[in-house]
């Protein structure tokens, strides 16, 4: 994997490590609710991933951006299928969506290095 893919892998594994290590029970129980809900269920994970990402780029969460094309790319999202959801967030989101696209682009890039 790529630089930015590494430091952003990094980061989060050291700071959750921190945060969860705090003994929060709250903290502990919205960790644990985060990761139950992206569990196949009537939906499966891929689609959750999806949702997720389209609802991050809304929000403009760039953190949150990276963990979900993670997962997508985990699931097998492929190219494609990223183009639509990038599509669905910025009509649902507007044009102030487009500059978290571009970086989503690029972080998608760097996953798929060497990849085939």
């Amino acid at each position: 994997m790529g630089k930015m893919v590494n430091e952003f892998r990094d980061y989060r594994s050291k700071m959750n490590e921190k945060i969860l290590g705090g003994g929060n029970k709250v903290m502990k129980r919205i960790y644990s609710i985060d990761t139950l809900t992206y569990q196949d269920g009537a939906l499966s994970g891929k689609v959750k991933e999806m949702l997720g990402l389209a609802t991050s780029m809304v929000l403009r969460c760039d953190d949150c951006i990276k963990y979900h094309l993670e997962k997508c790319f985990e699931h097998g999202v492929t190219t494609d299928e990223i183009f639509e959801i990038f599509s669905v967030a910025n009509v649902v989101g507007g044009t102030i969506v487009i500059p978290h696209t571009r970086r989503a682009l690029e972080y998608w890039e760097e996953l798929n290095e060497g990849k085939e």
